[in-house]
């Protein structure tokens, strides 16, 4: 088995505990676009992709915006990651989806190495065909380990597991479905994990819950859910695994397994989480990176208020 990754430094973005950002658009260049509306929210990271996340393309992507963004980002100590596809499904049945899901994950692990990008997230999938899990897992280990191996250069990303929603035979959705996953690949040591506040909250984890002595979901109750939740994730996975967090809120209540994001506190799960978040042990240097709804406007907001929870 290989050596579990050690703590590392996960940004360099200031004093800031928690960096705060978005994921931001990029037609039109990475640098030109993206690291302009960056700027214009007032982002500490940032999230792209790198190609349509609902096709299977691969563009090469521009040398000259490449260059420009890792610049920028390198400048103003601009944490920033790259979202892999969505089509992407290791425990597909389906030969093509598995062969195409290792193309696509290669392209964005290469392109964000090569815009500095400090990890690539991806979705954990589903095992499709009725398929038992265990074999949908073994298939995973099959075509992801030799990708993680890939990465052997200190300038590569870090793979980030985002789990689901809990919707149909998904593999990963709540913290301890985690636990198989990195059994089978061998608790790599450039394995991370990417946590969905909306998914884990649809998935079953009631960010909300009350802790011991009464305090609402991050109101300092001990024990309260999203401490419990962190908690149980670190247990699951180990210290320093947690490397991002997709910070969006939920327009369903817990455990109704729909992955639909609201603005930060206008879903259930309210703005007492986030700032519970932002002060458990576990999330230390971790950024937050918004997925909301709203555009540029909307963006602005959550960042803002982000920022005031933080």
């Amino acid at each position: 088995m290989r050596e579990k990754s050690e703590r590392e430094p996960l940004t360099s973005a200031g004093s800031a505990r928690n960096p705060v950002g978005a994921h931001v658009p990029v037609a039109g260049g990475l640098a030109t676009t993206g690291l302009g509306y960056a700027r214009e929210l007032g982002a500490e990271a940032v999230q792209v992709f790198v190609a349509n996340p609902r096709g299977w393309a691969t563009p090469a992507g521009n040398p000259a915006q490449d260059e420009r963004f890792r610049a920028g980002c390198a400048a103003e100590s601009l944490p920033a990651y790259v979202h892999a596809p969505y089509l992407i499904n290791f425990g597909s049945h389906t030969g093509a989806t598995a062969e195409k899901s290792v193309v696509s994950l290669r392209h964005s692990l290469r392109r964000a190495r090569a815009i500095g990008a400090l990890g690539v997230v991806v979705h954990t999938g589903s095992a499709t065909g009725g398929r038992p899990r265990e074999t949908a897992l073994a298939q995973v280990r099959e075509l992801v380990l030799p990708l993680l191996d890939e990465l052997d250069h200190p300038d590569d990303p870090y793979l980030l597991l985002e789990s689901t929603a809990g919707q149909g035979a998904s593999l990963c959705s709540r913290t301890w479905d985690f636990g198989p996953y990195f059994d089978a690949l061998d608790h790599h040591p450039r394995l991370g994990v990417c946590l969905d506040t909306c998914h884990i909250f649809a998935a079953g984890h009631d960010l909300t819950a009350a802790g011991a002595d009464g305090g609402e979901g991050g109101e300092g109750g001990e024990g309260n859910g999203v401490d419990r939740t962190l908690d149980e994730l670190v247990a699951t996975v180990g210290e320093g695994r947690l490397r991002l967090i997709h910070a969006n809120d939920s327009l369903d209540v817990a455990g109704a397994h729909r992955d639909r994001h609201a603005n930060i506190g206008a879903g259930h799960i309210g703005e007492a989480p986030f700032a519970a978040l932002m002060r458990h042990p576990a999330t230390e240097g971790v950024p937050l990176v918004i997925e909301t709804p709203g555009g540029k406007e909307g963006h602005a907001a959550d960042v803002e208020r982000l920022k005031k929870l933080r």
